[in-house]
């Protein structure tokens, strides 16, 4: 796969539900308002998708009891934002002042609750064709789902232990063209969270430093292939150096619509 320059640092993960009865006006104030003036707008933030999980698809979720979401079928819709590479930081000092800008100015959205919300540095990808979509354009491409898998490692293993024996033993399992299409890997910054830095709470901590979370593109919709899944974190759990804490399934928003806003719960 050829490299040119513009390429992902980091990401923000935020994974939030609005509270019942708010479905419709939460989908719409986030799409027409916070998705770009809380981050799109910001400087070195490239690309933006929303995904969400009804409860047919939050019910694929396990294990039954996770760190990234508490409980595990909390977080309907979940938005994932680019940062370029050495540029976080630089929008970092433009984010905190904006959303709490927003809030003061009468444009956030107190019916809502954040379930996991945390920044992630990017490490690598792996894909299913050594010529497919790359990682930079993940959120443009038109998939059929997303699968968020996150594993924490075991029997003192780091996490780039963790890694190279995920590339090494398990990610070839998954890997499929026309099922799943690409995992890129994401490291937890070595950070802890400080009390007030925003304007709500950011919900579940994730675990351990050391997680690992991936984020798995899909060209088939995620019910098809869920299992899939459940055979890839079997060979995770029964290799002795991960374990898998969190996996879940979305579909992309429709962009423009409230398709999904009543079938979360």
């Amino acid at each position: 796969m050829d490299e040119y320059p513009v390429k992902v640092g980091s990401m923000l993960f935020t994974m939030v539900d609005p509270n019942p009865g708010f479905e419709v006006a939460y989908n719409r104030w986030y799409e027409r308002d916070h998705f770009y003036a809380g981050c799109m707008i910001g400087p070195w933030l490239f690309a933006g998708r929303r995904w969400v999980a009804t409860r047919e698809l939050k019910d694929l979720r396990f294990p039954e009891i996770s760190p990234m979401a508490e409980p595990v079928d909390a977080g309907s819709y979940l938005s994932i934002y680019w940062h370029l590479e050495g540029k976080a930081e630089e929008h970092g000092k433009w984010s905190g002042p904006q959303v709490w800008w927003l809030y003061q100015n009468g444009r956030g959205f107190a019916e809502r609750t954040h379930r996991h919300t945390w920044h992630y540095n990017y490490v690598t990808a792996d894909y299913a064709d050594d010529d497919g979509v790359p990682v930079e354009l993940a959120l443009h491409h038109k998939y059929e789902g997303l699968g968020v898998v996150t594993i924490e490692p075991v029997g003192g293993a780091s996490r780039d232990d963790l890694l190279k024996w995920l590339q090494a033993n398990a990610s070839k399992t998954l890997l499929k063209k026309g099922r799943v299409a690409s995992i890129a890997h994401w490291f937890s910054p070595n950070i802890v969270r400080e009390p007030g830095a925003a304007p709500m709470e950011l919900g579940a901590d994730g675990g351990s430093l050391d997680r690992i979370v991936q984020l798995c593109f899909l060209e088939k919709d995620p019910r098809e292939i869920w299992d899939d899944f459940r055979a890839y974190a079997k060979v995770i759990d029964d290799g002795g150096v991960g374990k898998v804490t969190f996996a879940a399934p979305f579909f992309p928003t429709v962009v423009g619509t409230d398709t999904y806003t009543d079938q979360l719960w």
